[in-house]
């Protein structure tokens, strides 16, 4: 029987990026509505979808070879794995998540400080607990198994809660007195999958095209013909173009130029390059940059 590598891809807010990040990789990944068991071009892999709070447990303890969780959720669960590397992506921005401290606007909570003897509720008990270690501070800790931003101020003092943009907490009237951590996704490996040579070699495949993908995002490819005469002014002026490619073309005095560069700057930097003379000026998307 062939090989197979067990992959656990985050199941809920992190699965459609993660699904599309896989996708820029080069390995479309099929999840019907209903099913835990995506399927995969690639037959080497075989996927699981499992909440993002227990992939690192499933990996430390060997039932699951490698899988994509958060930093966070390693963390509090003590969770003994190899990471191969960080995937700095989420569910709506390319920002970390926070794990803040919340109370409501009127809360006279000003300072992790002024916990002492109160209640806090958290999905993040672990994270929480070890935090308020760290300060010195005695407060109770519950777990919250969702819906947290409700619970404040008539059932606990404050909340530890995960945060992106913080839309959701300002939406709440509640205001942020402390970031306890942050965190990106995290690529993680059970130890002694490791040492098994074809999955070692296929994790780090694997890897190198993920972080490809997550290296093209937000860049593009430009290519322009430009006067040979202009080359010197282009690289003077347009200091962004790092290490652009160049090559002659079949007319004298002309050359084919192509780089990468931010999409941010592609607005300015293409009306400065038509300045330089540069004709038949193409942008193109990237799906994978392999540096």
């Amino acid at each position: 029987m062939s090989k197979k590598l067990k992959i656990a891809l985050p199941k809920g807010s992190l699965q459609d990026s993660t699904v599309e990040l896989f996708r820029k990789a080069g390995y479309n990944v099929y999840v019907s509505s209903r099913g835990y068991r995506p399927t995969c071009d690639d037959d080497d892999l075989e996927l699981f979808l499992i909440r993002a709070q227990e992939i690192g447990r499933y990996v430390n303890d060997g039932f699951i070879d490698c899988g994509i969780t958060g930093r966070d959720w390693i963390y509090e669960n003590r969770a003994d794995v190899e990471v191969l590397t960080d995937l700095q992506y989420s569910k709506a921005t390319s920002k970390p998540t926070r794990w803040v401290l919340v109370v409501p606007e009127n809360s006279p909570i000003t300072c992790a400080e002024d916990l002492q003897g109160k209640r806090i509720a958290t999905e993040g008990v672990g994270i929480t607990e070890r935090w308020l270690q760290e300060k010195g501070i005695e407060a109770h800790v519950e777990f919250s198994w969702g819906a947290t931003e409700v619970k404040v101020p008539e059932l606990v003092d404050a909340i530890v809660d995960i945060t992106e943009t913080g839309s959701s907490i300002k939406a709440n009237k509640l205001r942020i007195v402390d970031t306890l951590m942050t965190s990106y996704p995290q690529f993680i490996a059970n130890r002694e999958t490791m040492q098994d040579e074809w999955k070692k070699q296929k994790l780090e495949r694997l890897v190198m095209m993920l972080k490809g993908a997550l290296e093209a995002r937000r860049k593009v490819g430009l290519k322009m013909n430009l006067p040979a005469a202009s080359l010197n002014g282009l690289v003077e002026a347009l200091p962004s173009l790092r290490r652009p490619t160049i090559s002659h073309l079949a007319e004298e005095g002309w050359l084919a130029v192509e780089t990468v560069i931010d999409e941010s700057v592609v607005r300015d930097i293409i009306p400065q390059l038509k300045a330089l003379g540069a004709e038949g000026i193409i942008e193109y998307p990237l799906n994978k940059l392999v540096y």
